[in-house]
């Protein structure tokens, strides 16, 4: 009970009233706490059921418990972000974007060897018909539907080909074949519906509608090892005959070309041999032998009657020289030889040498004894260019100009 102050002159204390918001509270503030517990414990509960949020490349195919099952219009399919649905709905997701998938399948060629083909098959699924791929075969269409279908179209096309085309040749022809078969059977399939209750919506839609193929990828043939073997052996085998082929042809061409350089070389040959005559041979021997003379090497020259009439000039003085008349042994006169030795014989005796004419130049044994000589040598040493063309002037010229006084003749 309340005690109440009384005040000493018997007056009774005032009286004061709460307001009405006070009391509406003071009295109904327990069962607004018990109200939004129970809100919160319930959207806790329930947020899974009630939230969905569809991801990035991705849509979502409504399915009412209530409604009728499956929501065929494109309209109403869930798009990407934030949606709220109804606890007792479901949201199934599905990817648009582009999918692959690798798959292996066991075929046999047409010369019966069993082998392995990997393929790789990539495709997108068209948003407008999400809906019906969802009532009429479901998530996982990919494990029902496109893997079952893309092997047995390989199985099909590769029983066309030996296991050798198949492993080496054939296989863009195998992969574009299967393409094609792809795209025909898909176009060729149809999933219907047929609604029988009335207010269930019916549908006849191609498949080709649904899938947008991509690509067919053949990515491997495996054989068994002893046939891979068998085929690269064949296939050196035949490179080695385009080897031997090549060696043939370039054996053929070759020929060819020394045919020819052999027929111009004979025409030049021909050409060259009715302008060449003994007079200008001559002539090309004396300038040579001008050139000779006036190099800087150590020679010894001989001015002898030969065949031609040109001298001899040797390299190495120490070398013995061969008689008039002898030949080598290819047949031809040896008149000139040069080598870059030193000569060894006396610079007087190659001058006197020089100044006497071959026809009376003395043998070798008769060289020691200075008494025995048929003529007396005199020097002429040092020799002029002069002197050399004085002498090849009368090697050359008729015999009548030959026997011409020697006092002619310049001399030192």
């Amino acid at each position: 009970m309340k005690a109440y102050v009384w005040p000493v002159d018997g007056t009774p204390p005032p009286t004061t009233t709460p307001s009405r918001w006070r009391r509406f509270v003071e009295r109904h503030l327990p069962s607004v706490v018990i109200y939004l517990m129970v809100a919160t414990l319930v959207a806790i509960v329930l947020y899974p059921h009630m939230v969905v949020t569809v991801p990035s490349g991705q849509v979502g195919v409504l399915w009412k418990r209530f409604g009728g099952g499956t929501v065929l219009d494109p309209r109403k399919l869930k798009s990407e972000g934030f949606n709220l649905i109804l606890p007792w709905n479901r949201v199934f997701l599905y990817d648009l974007r582009l999918q692959s998938f690798t798959e292996p399948y066991n075929a046999i060629s047409s010369d019966g060897v069993s082998l392995t083909a990997t393929v790789i098959v990539r495709f997108r699924l068209q948003r407008d018909a999400v809906p019906v791929l969802h009532q009429a075969i479901g998530p996982n269409y990919e494990q029902v539907l496109v893997q079952p279908g893309i092997g047995s179209l390989t199985r099909q096309v590769i029983a066309e080909y030996t296991a050798e085309q198949a492993y080496s040749t054939a296989r863009q022809e195998i992969q574009d074949k299967i393409r094609n078969l792809v795209e025909e059977r898909l176009s060729e399939k149809m999933m219907e519906h047929a609604g029988e209750e009335e207010g269930e919506e019916s549908y006849r839609v191609s498949m080709s509608t649904i899938f947008i193929l991509y690509d067919v990828l053949v990515t491997g043939i495996e054989l068994p090892a002893a046939i891979v073997a068998a085929i690269n052996r064949k296939t050196e085998q035949y490179y080695i005959a385009e080897e031997y082929k090549f060696r043939v042809e370039r054996e053929k061409r070759e020929s060819e070309r020394k045919k020819i350089e052999a027929e111009g070389i004979r025409d030049f040959q021909q050409i060259v041999s009715q302008g060449i005559s003994e007079s200008y041979l001559r002539w090309r021997g004396i300038e040579a032998t001008l050139q000779l003379s006036q190099s800087t090497n150590a020679k010894t020259v001989i001015i002898g009657n030969g065949k031609d009439g040109l001298p001899i000039i040797l390299g190495n003085g120490g070398a013995p020289a061969p008689p008039a008349g002898s030949t080598t042994p290819d047949g031809n006169d040896n008149k000139e030889r040069t080598t870059a030795a030193s000569p060894a014989v006396p610079l007087e005796k190659t001058a006197a040498a020089l100044a006497t004419p071959a026809e009376k130049i003395p043998p070798a044994s008769s060289s020691t004894s200075s008494g025995t000589s048929p003529e007396k040598s005199h020097s002429l040493w040092p020799i002029s260019l002069s002197d050399i063309e004085t002498y090849l002037t009368q090697m050359l010229l008729p015999t009548e100009r030959k026997t011409e006084p020697l006092s002619s003749q310049p001399s030192q």
